[in-house]
């Protein structure tokens, strides 16, 4: 891949975000840098329909002194899903994205979700669908303008929820399936 400006100061063993993939740079050269990318990434993103020239959205990984201006976005895809759907309104561009139960689950109006690595607040979401409103710099900066109908994105939900669904469905000290009233009782709550 060809990318001077992100690689300015990347060393191998560094991490990289394409499309949303967190991969680890293997090797520099130029302005362009190879990574290892295994069988299950290949299958739960949207790196293996790629061709090259594809356009591609790229990001290193935060420094811990950088601004941080989006959600919590680790590169760990939780999976694709597929535009039904471009609707031009004013300065925006809607964009509805059709997904399976498993990533729905987690996505909330006014939430956010990691789309091909951009960070986007949800502004409407069902059983099926939910729905991004693109502003017109981050159309300028994405790949997202190049997009159609039927693309499969890179969908990466809010870290936040996965981690209170995990603590909630938790098994432990005789609680079975989750927080009860009974064991929030029992624990001074």
């Amino acid at each position: 891949m060809e990318c001077s400006n992100i690689l300015e100061g990347t060393l191998k063993g560094d991490s990289i975000s394409v499309n949303g993939v967190c991969l680890t740079v293997t090797a520099l050269k130029g302005s362009c840098f190879d990574a290892d990318v295994m069988p299950e990434t290949m299958r739960a993103t949207n790196l293996g329909y790629l061709k090259p020239g594809d356009a591609v959205n790229l990001e290193r990984a935060l420094s811990p002194l950088g601004r941080f201006g989006g959600h919590i976005v680790s590169g760990h895809i939780d999976g694709t899903g597929t535009i039904c759907e471009i609707k031009r309104e004013d300065n925006a561009v809607w964009i509805a994205i059709e997904a399976s139960s498993e990533i729905l689950k987690y996505i909330i109006h006014k939430g956010s979700i990691a789309v091909d690595g951009i960070s986007l607040t949800v502004q409407y979401a069902d059983e099926r669908v939910f729905k991004i409103a693109v502003i017109p710099h981050t159309r300028d900066y994405t790949t997202l303008p190049g997009r159609k109908i039927g693309y499969k994105a890179n969908l990466e939900c809010d870290i936040i929820g996965k981690y209170v669904e995990k603590l909630l469905n938790r098994e432990d000290k005789g609680t079975k399936g989750g927080v009860t009233l009974e064991y929030l009782l029992e624990n001074g709550f």
